[in-house]
C-alpha cells in the first residue's frame, strides 16, 4: 500500500560546498527506469540557461572547485536549487508515495510550483532566474535570529527581543519569513545593522546576516514585483497538478485554482509580504496528515525549521527535540530528508 507525503522545497542558500556535484552524482546514482528522463529534464534546463547567456546547472554542478563568486551568484543558486528540488521530485518513487500536497520555503514556492506543474520547465527555469536577478537588486539586507530553546520550543525572551527591535525601527525592521523556530529578519541596512548590534547573542552564532541578501519578503521588494508582473503574464500559469500550501498556508488545489490569483499571489504578496513557512507547513499536515514529509534537495538544512513548527502545534504528540528526535529514529523517519544519502534511498527506487 502506498504512503501519503507532503513534499518540501527549500529556500535560497541552500547550494553550498558540500553540494558541489550532487545534481550529477543523484542522476548517476538513479534508476535506470528514470535516468534518461532526468537527464532529458536537466538538459532542457541547461539549454534555456544558455540561450540566456549563463552558465548551465551541469557547468556549476560538475566544476572542479566551489566558488562563493559563481555559485552563490543570485541567478545560479536559484537555478542550482531549483533544479536540484525539482530532479529530486522526480525522483521520487511514485510506486511507494502519493505526493497528496507541496509547499516550500521562500524561493521554494517557485521549485514548489514547477513540481506541481503551475508552469513549464522552459518557464520555471528562466522565472526562477529571472526572480533571483530582480530580487537580488534590491535594498535591503536579511538576517535570522533564534526563537525557540535548546529543545526547540518557544522562547518567549527571545521572541519578545525580536519583536522589540522590530518596533524599535518601525518600517524599516520587518518579519521576512517565519521559519520554524527561527525568525528571518529584513529591512534597510541601517535597521538590519542597528539590531543586529542590538540582539543579544544566541547559540554562539546568532544573530546571523545572511550574505547577499537583500530584505525579501519586505515592502522593499514592490520593486520587484512590479517588474516581475510585467515581464511574466497570466498566460505563462498552468492549473498546478497537486495542491499547493503557499506562504500564508493558503491552499491552491486543483483543478480549481483561479489563474489571476495565483499569478498574483506569487509574483505580488510571495516577494513582498512575510512569508509564514511555519504556517505553511502546519496548514498542510493538519489537512493532509501525511504518512510522511519528503524534504527535497540540495542540502539538509530544512529538516530543523520542519521540526519547530510541528512541535509548536504539538503535532502527533511532539513536544521537543528529543520527541523529534525519537520519532526520526524510527526504521521509516516522519521527515525523510533526500539531501541525506541514506534516507534518499528510502523514497527513490533501487538502481538497476
Amino acid at each position: 500500500m502506498k504512503k501519503t507525503a507532503l513534499v518540501i522545497c527549500p529556500g535560497r542558500g541552500t547550494y553550498n560546498k558540500p553540494e558541489l556535484g550532487s545534481i550529477s552524482a543523484n542522476i548517476a546514482a538513479s534508476s535506470s527506469t528514470i535516468r534518461e528522463d532526468l537527464q532529458s529534464v536537466l538538459d532542457t534546463i541547461d539549454a534555456e540557461r544558455a540561450a540566456l547567456g549563463l552558465a548551465t546547472v551541469s557547468e556549476l554542478d560538475q566544476a572542479k572547485l566551489f566558488k562563493t563568486s559563481i555559485h552563490q551568484r543570485p541567478e545560479n543558486a536559484a537555478a542550482l536549487i531549483y533544479a536540484a528540488g525539482y530532479l529530486d521530485f522526480l525522483s521520487i518513487d511514485r510506486e511507494q508515495y502519493d505526493i497528496v500536497a507541496m509547499t516550500g520555503n521562500s524561493m521554494g514556492w517557485y521549485t514548489a510550483m514547477a513540481c506541481a506543474e503551475a508552469w513549464s520547465i522552459s518557464t520555471s527555469t528562466k522565472l526562477v532566474t529571472s526572480m533571483a536577478q530582480l530580487t537580488a537588486d534590491g535594498e535591503g539586507a536579511q538576517f535570522i535570529y533564534p526563537t525557540v530553546d535548546s529543545e526547540w520550543r518557544p522562547d518567549v525572551e527571545r521572541i519578545a527581543v525580536v519583536e522589540e527591535q522590530i518596533a524599535a525601527h518601525p518600517g524599516a525592521l520587518m518579519h521576512s519569513i517565519h521559519y520554524g523556530g527561527y525568525a528571518v529578519l529584513a529591512g534597510t541596512e541601517d535597521a538590519c545593522s542597528a539590531a543586529l548590534a542590538a540582539l543579544p547573542k544566541a547559540d554562539e552564532r546568532f544573530p546571523m546576516l545572511l550574505p547577499g541578501h537583500a530584505a525579501f519578503h519586505t515592502k522593499l521588494m514592490q520593486g520587484a514585483a512590479e517588474q516581475a508582473q510585467e515581464t511574466w503574464p497570466i498566460a505563462a500559469f498552468q492549473a498546478p497538478q497537486t495542491p499547493l500550501v503557499d506562504g500564508r498556508g493558503y491552499q491552491w488545489l486543483t483543478p480549481t485554482a483561479d489563474m489571476p490569483a495565483l499569478h498574483s499571489y506569487t509574483l505580488g504578496h510571495q516577494v513582498t509580504e512575510t512569508y509564514d513557512f511555519s504556517k505553511a507547513v502546519q496548514v498542510a499536515v493538519k489537512d493532509y496528515a501525511p504518512d510522511h514529509i519528503i524534504l527535497l534537495g540540495p542540502g539538509n538544512g530544512l529538516g530543523g525549521a520542519v521540526a519547530q513548527a510541528l512541535i509548536a502545534i504539538g503535532w502527533q504528540g511532539l513536544s521537543d527535540k528529543a520527541d523529534f528526535s525519537a520519532r526520526q529514529e524510527a526504521e521509516l523517519p516522519y521527515v525523510i530528508s533526500m539531501g541525506m544519502p541514506e534516507q534518499r534511498a528510502l523514497v527513490t527506487a533501487a538502481q538497476s
